[in-house]
């Protein structure tokens, strides 16, 4: 994998070049929850122009247009409403050249820019650079030959296999970069270590002489500052020439003079810099890819501190940082994709958040309510390790806690716990009767060594969570050895949503009401449950004496009460824990589980509603289940306040323990 760009929807989408796999797009974050005959993730785009090398960028104002490069100047412009590219190409098709017979000498990575000011302007280097304003259907050469020129590196690489493909081609344009500071300000740089830039397109400047780097070097990346024009930083490949030792530079005066930034990173057989980027959120924050680690400094290049956690070593091809979502997106070369979603807290500590003090709990980043990948950070900083558990929770518009987050890190050091966007999902019924049809369910592998087991069925399970929380203003608290810490937390629609923020709110109001009234009836199920299997005990001690029989036949006349309460609530179907075989209609309990279901993000081949605003058929149909839940409930009380206490005092005078509530 060589390269890998980002684009400005919501959720974005990622893009990159392949080996053998050609171009390709994937979002990056799962949307949606899936369901039967739905896919659990959007599909990839794949075969979008270009090919495995190059370059591959969005239309910044039009992501369905897609520009590639692949080797033999090869330039693509691909269509995602047709699904079809166009080659647009400035020259030739110069597949098996030699570079001294050949006009233009293109790279097999081949550099490709979108200018920032103007999305129909597209440069694409070879020894020069080509400009196109309508789309590729003409080009213009911009620049002169921008290499050193030099004759005797103008030939075949030769080797055991000829070069056919560019990959070793000398003297060409390896990076090409506009400002987005500064309109017409281009920056360029070769493979045989020329370092250019123009100001309007025209005039262009050569700097090499004043970087002070060592001849014949690669430039990997140019990153222009997005925060001043005159600040550029780039990256010197020297691996090729026997030097694996790291080389970043730093100008702040358009080139006129440079500062190498790589000392503090580590010198060692891969320590060669592949890329260099830069947060456009947070001046300093960069980021470099090596020959076989990342690195991010918080001081434009002072120091540099290794950001492997969870990335394998291999070489780092590409980064660079989503500006809306915070994340870094980079490429490596034979192990994938990564994204290190939200980098808030690195940007709030380069602009010195938390170099104080014992507890820094990060300002969040703005969160975007997508449905099946939506998620919030609480992200922190810890001095010293803390002498109890950590807790964090998320706290609505009053206060009210509606989520507790579980497994909360604990180390020294920065942490993270991750908020699904759910609130707390509905109790669940826990069955410890044991069914006449399977008298020995409980020693089934499945519920061994429980003392109850679940209600399952096909599907049912994606239905039991909470709401997604819909757009408003929430707290995320922080509690660290009695102290507790805040900060607000803000959650926003997302533009593709086909609801309004007042019908998302509507939505949640009405499944949080669904889900009070799933605990309601397994709240009452359990207890049931509780005291019945008591009963059982009780049945099983009695029928051993025959003295009993009145007392016996008094349990099971209660056992009876409660199982017609209980089977008011849930089809007694349901109770033997088969996840297919069904042939009773649903009760309350699970006549809810599944509305909660189709007002919620769906389950089995329910699509959900999430989305949307309420349908009246789910207003109505709430009613109803609650009209049959209320009657339920009265039945319920009359029996635990009446029936079950004058039972109780029964067992009590026969010297039986009488039965307990389920505490």
């Amino acid at each position: 994998m060589y390269h890998v760009s980002v684009d400005n929807q919501v959720p974005y989408y990622f893009y990159t070049n392949m080996q053998d796999n050609t171009t390709m797009r994937g979002p990056a974050v799962q949307v949606g929850f899936g369901g039967f005959g739905r896919a659990a993730e959007p599909g990839w785009d794949r075969g979008m122009g270009g090919c495995e090398s190059g370059f591959t960028y969005a239309d910044p104002t039009d992501p369905n247009i897609v520009w590639a490069t692949c080797y033999g100047d090869e330039v693509t412009r691909w269509d995602a409403k047709t699904k079809l590219a166009r080659s647009v190409s400035p020259w030739l098709h110069t597949l098996d050249s030699p570079p001294n017979d050949t006009k233009y000498r293109c790279h097999w990575t081949a550099p490709l820019a979108i200018d920032p000011f103007d999305h129909n302007t597209v440069y694409y280097g070879c020894q020069v650079i080509f400009k196109t304003t309508n789309g590729g259907q003409s080009w213009s050469v911009i620049s002169p030959d921008l290499s050193t020129r030099d004759p005797k590196y103008l030939v075949p690489s030769g080797g055991i296999v000829g070069d056919n493909l560019g990959q070793f081609y000398g003297e060409v344009v390896f990076a090409i970069a506009p400002s987005t500071v500064q309109n017409n300000l281009v920056w360029a740089g070769t493979n045989d270590g020329k370092v250019w830039f123009t100001k309007d397109g025209k005039q262009w400047n050569d700097v090499t002489r004043n970087v002070g780097m060592k001849p014949w070097g690669t430039i990997t990346s140019i990153q222009p500052s997005f925060f001043d024009a005159g600040t550029a930083y780039i990256s010197v490949d020297y691996h090729l020439m026997d030097d694996r030792d790291p080389f970043l530079y730093k100008t702040t005066d358009f080139g006129q003079t440079w500062t190498k930034i790589s000392g503090g990173l580590p010198s060692h057989q891969l320590s060669y810099v592949r890329v260099i980027a830069e947060d456009p959120n947070c001046k300093g924050l960069l980021f470099a890819g090596t020959g076989n680690g990342l690195y991010y400094s918080l001081d434009g290049g002072g120091h540099w501190t290794n950001l492997q956690n969870g990335l394998p070593h291999s070489p780092v091809s590409w980064a660079v940082v989503q500006k809306q979502f915070h994340d870094l997106v980079i490429s490596t070369y034979g192990r994938g994709i990564y994204i290190l979603d939200d980098i808030t807290p690195l940007e709030q500590m380069a602009k010195g958040v938390g170099s104080d003090t014992s507890v820094s709990l990060f300002t969040p980043r703005q969160t975007v309510r997508i449905l099946g990948g939506g998620r919030a950070y609480v992200n922190f900083q810890l001095k010293n390790p803390p002498k109890g558990p950590v807790q964090a929770a998320i706290l609505d518009a009053d206060g009210k806690v509606i989520r507790e987050l579980r497994n909360v890190p604990s180390r020294p050091g920065l942490n993270r716990a991750q908020w699904d966007l759910h609130y707390d999902p509905p109790r669940l019924v826990a069955l410890r009767t044991t069914p006449p049809e399977n008298p020995h369910i409980m020693e089934e592998p499945r519920f061994r060594g429980q003392d109850s087991r679940p209600i399952t069925h096909w599907g049912a399970a994606q239905a039991e969570v909470g709401p997604v929380a819909p757009p408003g203003k929430y707290t995320m608290r922080l509690t660290v050895d009695g102290e507790s810490y805040t900060q607000p937390l803000e959650i926003v629609r997302d533009p593709s949503s086909h609801g309004s923020d007042a019908d998302l709110q509507a939505q949640a109001k009405l499944q949080l009401r669904i889900r009070d009234d799933i605990n309601s009836a397994s709240d009452m199920i359990n207890q049931l449950e509780w005291m019945r299997k008591q009963l059982d005990d009780v049945q099983k001690m009695l029928r051993a004496d025959r003295s009993k029989t009145e007392l016996l036949k008094s349990v099971q006349e209660m056992d009876q009460k409660m199982q017609s309460v209980e089977y008011k609530l849930v089809s007694k179907a349901l109770t033997t824990s088969d996840d297919k075989y069904f042939i009773a209609a649903y009760k309350v309990y699970f006549n809810l589980i599944w509305l909660n279901g189709e007002v919620g993000t769906g389950a089995g081949d329910v699509a959900g509603g999430a989305d949307y605003g309420p349908t009246d058929t789910a207003l109505s149909l709430t009613d109803m289940i609650e009209k049959d839940l209320a009657a339920a409930k009265g039945e319920y009380r009359a029996l635990i306040d009446k029936d079950v206490p004058a039972f109780n005092r029964t067992l009590a005078a026969s010297g039986v323990t009488p039965l307990s509530a389920n505490n």
